[in-house]
C-alpha cells in the first residue's frame, strides 16, 4: 500500500481538480476546450490510479489478462498527453480556424496511438506479469517493444509541449497584476510538473536505451522513475486545481479578508461607543467574516475622523511624488499617512486619559479635585468636521498602511509628539 499511496496521492489531486470543475464542464461541454480538459483530467487521474503496483495486480485479477494494465495505463497516458497539446493550441492565441483544425489533426494523431498501443499488445506475447518493470523486461519483445516507443514517444511530444507554451505563456503575465496571481501560480505548477515528467520521460529512455544496448540500468525505470512521475502528477493537478479555486468567489473573499487584517488590528479599538464586535464562530463563513472586517474599519476611519491631520497628508503625498509615484499612488499612501499618525495620536490620548482616571480614584478618597479631562473622541488641535479619506479600495489601503515607508516615518512621528 506504501507503494501506492505514492500516486493514489497526486491521482486524488487530480481528481479534486475534475470535481471542482465539473460545473463549469457540464454547461460548456459543447467547446472544444472543455471537452480537452475533461479529458486531461479524467486521463491523468485514471493514468496515474491504474499505474499504482496494488492497482495493476487487482486490474490484471479481475480481467483474467496478463499485464492487461499494461496497455490501459499507457492508453490513458496517450490521451493526456493528447489533451495537453489541445489545452496548449487553445491557450496558445492562435486563430480559431488554425486551433481547430490543429485539433482535429492532434485527436487524430494521438487517437492512432492509442489504437496502435492496443494492437501491439494483442500482437505481442507477454506471459509474465511484470508491475514495476514492464518497460525494460519486455523492451526486446516484438510488437511490445513497439508498444512502449509509442506510449513513450507520444508522451514525450505531450509533456513537451506543455511545458514550453507555460513557460512561454508565464514570461507574458506581469506580476503585478493581482487578478492573474492564480493564473500565473497555476502556469508556473504546470511548467515545474511538465519538466518533472521530462526528467521521467528521461529515466524510462534512458533505461530502455540501455537494454537494447545490452547494459542493465533498469533501476532508472523502476526506482528513479515513479517519485519523478508521481511529482509530475501531482504538480499539474495542483496547476490545474489553483487557477480554479483561485478564481472563485470564495477564495477572493478569503483574499481580501487576509489582506485587511492589517487595517483591521490597528483600527479595531476604536468602534463609536466601544460597541463589542459581533461574535464569530470557526466554523462562519468568510464572506461573513469578511463583511464584519470591512464593518470594524469602516466604524474605526469614522471614528478617527477627527483626529486626521490634513498637514501629515500633506507631507506624506510630497513625499510620496518626490519619489515618483503616479498621484493615486501618492494619495493613496497619503492617506494611510494621515491614517497612521491618527491612529497613534487617539491610542495616546486613550492611554493618557486612562491614566488620569486612575490618578482621579487615587486622590478622591483624599477630596482632591480635578478637571475633566477632554474627552478622546475629539483631538483638541482639529476642531470642526471630520476630514474624510478619500473612496479607496480598503485592501490598498491596508497594503500601503502596512508596508510603505512613509507611512512608517508618519506613525513614528506621532508617537514622538
Amino acid at each position: 500500500m506504501n507503494e501506492g499511496l505514492v500516486l493514489y496521492v497526486p491521482g486524488a489531486v487530480i481528481a479534486a481538480a475534475l470535481i471542482v470543475k465539473a460545473p463549469t464542464l457540464r454547461r460548456g461541454w459543447e467547446q472544444p476546450l472543455m471537452r480537452a480538459v475533461c479529458t486531461l483530467l479524467v486521463g491523468g487521474s485514471l493514468a496515474v490510479f491504474l499505474s499504482a503496483p496494488p492497482t495493476i495486480v487487482a486490474v490484471n485479477r479481475l480481467t483474467g489478462v496478463v499485464n492487461f494494465s499494461a496497455p490501459l495505463v499507457y492508453s490513458l497516458l496517450t490521451a493526456f498527453s493528447g489533451a495537453c497539446v489541445v489545452v496548449i493550441l487553445h491557450w496558445s492565441g492562435t486563430p480559431a480556424a488554425l486551433v481547430r483544425r490543429a485539433t482535429r489533426l492532434t485527436v487524430a494523431a494521438y487517437g492512432t496511438v492509442v489504437v496502435a498501443i492496443v494492437t501491439l499488445f494483442a500482437l505481442g506475447e507477454a506471459p509474465v506479469e511484470r508491475v514495476r518493470d514492464m518497460d525494460t523486461y519486455y523492451a526486446h519483445t516484438p510488437f511490445l517493444r513497439e508498444m512502449i516507443i509509442c506510449y513513450l514517444a507520444a508522451h514525450t511530444v505531450g509533456s513537451t509541449a506543455l511545458t514550453v507554451l507555460c513557460r512561454k505563456w508565464l514570461r507574458r503575465l506581469s506580476p503585478s497584476m493581482l487578478p492573474l496571481r492564480p493564473l500565473r501560480t497555476g502556469l508556473a505548477l504546470l511548467m515545474l510538473g511538465g519538466a518533472f515528467d521530462l526528467a521521467f520521460l528521461a529515466a524510462k529512455w534512458t533505461a530502455m536505451v540501455a537494454r537494447w544496448s545490452g547494459r542493465d540500468l533498469d533501476h532508472l525505470s523502476t526506482t528513479v522513475a515513479p517519485p519523478l512521475g508521481a511529482a509530475a502528477a501531482l504538480l499539474v493537478g495542483a496547476g490545474f486545481l489553483v487557477p480554479l479555486v483561485g478564481g472563485s468567489a470564495p477564495w477572493k473573499d478569503y483574499c481580501r479578508y487576509r489582506r485587511l487584517r492589517p487595517l483591521w488590528a490597528a483600527l479595531r479599538g476604536f468602534s463609536p461607543g466601544g460597541l463589542r464586535p459581533v461574535p464569530l464562530t470557526w466554523w462562519s463563513p468568510v464572506g461573513i467574516r469578511l463583511v464584519h472586517r470591512e464593518s470594524v474599519i469602516d466604524d474605526g476611519i469614522l471614528a478617527l475622523g477627527c483626529w486626521f491631520d490634513p498637514a501629515v497628508r500633506e507631507e506624506a503625498y510630497g513625499a510620496a511624488r518626490a519619489q515618483g509615484r503616479s498621484e493615486e499612488e501618492a494619495a493613496l499612501v497619503s492617506d494611510a499617512a494621515m491614517l497612521a499618525a491618527a491612529c497613534r495620536h487617539r491610542a495616546e490620548a486613550d492611554r493618557a486619559e486612562a491614566d488620569r482616571a486612575d490618578a482621579d480614584l487615587a486622590g478622591a478618597g483624599q477630596g482632591a479635585g480635578r478637571e475633566a479631562a477632554p474627552a478622546a473622541g475629539a483631538h483638541p488641535d482639529f476642531p470642526g468636521p471630520p476630514y474624510r479619506l478619500d473612496s479607496r479600495p480598503l485592501t490598498e489601503l491596508a497594503h500601503a498602511f502596512h508596508t510603505s515607508p512613509i507611512v512608517a516615518r508618519a506613525r513614528d512621528r506621532a508617537t514622538r509628539s
